[in-house]
């Protein structure tokens, strides 16, 4: 299961890894750890960034450092993703036509506007 989890969670990183170098840039660790069916809030991205080891490299995070934490993570089943519950009331609180779906355009609006 460990192993299992070691590789995806590398495949997962080394599409972030721009350089091919096993390293990636700080700013992606979130997006990383969402791809892999986690969703922290930031403040909960930044916890985690906390038990990695930033390499000397300022602003880079090493594979190495970053494995056994998000081994952990996986394995603990923390970061749950939300319950679809919750998620379809938000839509549907979004779809005010009730129509079943929601315009790009009504989207950039709810999100954009105050």
């Amino acid at each position: 299961l460990v192993a299992e989890i070691e590789k995806k969670i590398t495949e997962a990183f080394e599409v972030f890894d721009r350089e091919s170098n096993k390293t990636v840039d700080v700013r992606e660790i979130g997006c990383i750890v969402r791809s892999l069916g986690c969703f922290p809030n930031e403040a909960e991205v930044q916890e985690l960034l906390a038990q990695i080891e930033v390499e000397e490299q300022e602003g880079f995070i090493h594979l190495k450092n970053f494995l056994p934490v998000m081994t952990k993570v996986l394995l603990d089943k923390r970061f749950r993703p939300i319950p679809e519950d919750v998620i379809l009331h938000a839509f549907e609180a979004l779809d005010e036509n009730k129509c079943g779906y929601i315009t790009k355009e009504d989207l950039v609006k709810h999100l954009t506007e105050k």
